[in-house]
């Protein structure tokens, strides 16, 4: 046993657990963390943000691009409300986050004496965000629920979870005793008799497709293979990009996807929701479905497929893969169908939306192909989803299905910390930059050389062309005030150059990428083509 408070045994707890970073907010009820965390010296690196849902927003960056556990601090009631968007948009993209919340002294939880940041019921709104939560209610209980949550953080379908420790707690002293770090929990190994059923389905299909998502995200090298004994073109939308290189030939965006799933056979679906086909392209007799996930829940949320394998995505592409070597010849390639089905698609999306697609193709010139892309949910970064090329996994990352407008900026430099060997890009537009533009000073202050790409149209543009297309041109609370972007991000040390085409974006962001220190490149636009008739697919089986 030694002797410690609540908080330093947290600390001693995350620093076994291997955090390095943790992104936080001091406060009164966080006091004697934030005294264990300077007492830990280097152990853990504190990164302050402006605000709480920047270190929300950063933990959740971190996580998605290095894959292991991003976490952050703040102090209960508004603090952590801060942070409910940057949580809800880690569920929707299965992203390991761990909130730390203080919380009122714990004889007092519930009473409802109206104490600073007391809200009625906390722990019941982490809950309802996360995968797990719980309190600490004794330092005693520190490492056995420390240990749970990071238990929970690498166990089956990844999700953010959340720990609250009283201020009482936090403080209090005793001798405590502090387990070992816990081990992750192993993957269901796949089902042998499954994986010959769904291996005997995919050997006699004769048009077979690979979809992919963020749970395939470490097998990509597995699904390569498997794709090539196949020869099964791998499709993506935004979870899953990079997973197999945009380079190869097997690789197909949504639109190319959308075109091969009229007459698929077999799809097998790798850590993935599968949304896009199961809701929107329709299913029919004609198609056999094989799904693996570790979320057992999710393989038959819609509906029920031929073969349901729970297991991890290597692992299970790996098996079939095996299982597949003795199932007959390899199938004749279809390599000039598939390039002519991607430079099919390509071109319509270019014929379409051909001024997102300049600026997609200066920012891809430019940034090399381990270098990570950050889309805010602006008309460039809507395009992004079909036409920016992905090369690598956990480089491209995006909202998922929350579309938290203006969380880029912030989740770009949690990504730069967790990878500070790599570019980072954030492509946001001025409404959404606006709603984390203060962590400007979190970059000059923590030196993060994340690069801020902010396309201005002066407005709210997607709901701004909504109202004057669909509702009688009814602009009503859309147009933006805009300060001078580059002059802000002087006034803070940070490079700020403005861009007037797609060629002086290119030359602009090659700058940025060569100098050291964040920078801010803002892209004047005007009104661009609508992206959603190309985005939103058509159902094409099962029409009858």
């Amino acid at each position: 046993m030694s002797r410690m408070t609540g908080g330093r045994a947290l600390v001693e707890m995350l620093t076994r657990h291997g955090v390095d970073t943790l992104f936080a907010l001091p406060g009164v009820q966080n006091d004697a963390l934030f005294v264990a965390l300077y007492d830990a010296g280097e152990a853990i690196r504190v990164i302050h943000p402006r605000h709480e849902q920047a270190a929300a927003y950063m933990a959740f960056g971190y996580a998605r691009a290095s894959g292991r556990p991003g976490a952050f601090a703040v102090v209960p009631g508004p603090g952590l409300l801060n942070t409910t968007a940057a949580l809800s948009t880690a569920y929707a993209t299965n992203t390991p986050v761990l909130c730390i919340s203080g919380q009122i002294p714990s004889d007092l939880i519930g009473r409802g004496f109206g104490l600073l940041h007391e809200i009625p019921d906390q722990l019941a709104i982490l809950k309802g965000l996360t995968k797990w939560a719980a309190r600490i209610g004794h330092p005693s209980e520190t490492g056995k629920l420390v240990n749970e949550a990071f238990r929970q953080l690498a166990d089956g379908r990844k999700r953010p979870v959340a720990l609250e420790m009283p201020l009482d707690v936090m403080a209090l002293a005793g001798d405590v005793a502090l387990p070992p770090a816990g081990a992750p929990p192993a993957p269901p190994a796949p089902d042998p008799e499954l994986i010959d059923k769904a291996a005997a389905l995919l050997a006699a299909a004769r048009q077979p497709l690979i979809y992919v998502g963020s749970g395939a995200a470490e097998a990509g090298p597995e699904i390569l293979a498997l794709a090539e004994r196949l020869e099964a073109p791998v499709v993506t939308y935004t979870g899953g990009k990079g997973i197999v290189s945009d380079r190869h030939y097997l690789a197909q965006n949504l639109l190319g996807g959308h075109e091969l799933w009229k007459t698929a056979d077999v799809a097998l679906a790798i850590g993935t929701r599968f949304n896009q086909p199961l809701t929107r392209w329709g299913t029919d007799a004609g198609i056999k479905i094989i799904r693996v996930d570790l979320d057992p829940v999710e393989i038959t949320r819609v509906s029920k497929p031929a073969v349901a394998l729970v297991a991890d995505a290597r692992d299970a592409a790996a098996a079939l893969l095996r299982a597949l070597e003795s199932r007959g010849d390899k199938p004749p390639s279809r390599r000039a169908d598939l390039d002519a089905l991607k430079a099919k698609t390509l071109a319509q999306i270019r014929e379409r939306l051909g001024p997102q697609c300049e600026y997609l193709d200066a920012i891809r010139a430019e940034l090399p192909d381990d270098g990570i892309y950050v889309e805010d949910l602006t008309q460039v970064g809507y395009v992004g989803r079909l036409a920016f090329p992905v090369y690598k996994p956990r480089t491209y990352i995006h909202s998922g299905y929350q579309g938290t407008l203006g969380f880029s900026y912030a989740t770009a430099l949690g990504a730069k910390v967790a990878r500070p060997d790599v570019p980072v890009v954030s492509v946001a537009g001025d409404g959404g930059f606006m709603y984390n533009v203060q962590e400007l000073a979190t970059a000059a202050l923590h030196g993060i050389d994340a690069v801020a790409i902010v396309f201005a149209d002066g407005a709210y543009g997607n709901v701004r062309r909504m109202q004057k297309n669909d509702y009688g041109n009814r602009l009503i609370a859309v147009d933006l005030l805009n300060p001078n972007f580059p002059k802000m991000a002087e006034s803070y040390g940070i490079a700020g150059v403005r861009a007037q085409s797609p060629a002086e974006l290119r030359r602009e962001l090659a700058a940025a990428l060569k100098r050291r220190g964040p920078c801010l490149i803002e892209v004047p636009v005007g009104e661009m083509p609508d992206p959603w008739p190309v985005l939103i697919t058509s159902r094409v089986r099962g029409l009858r």
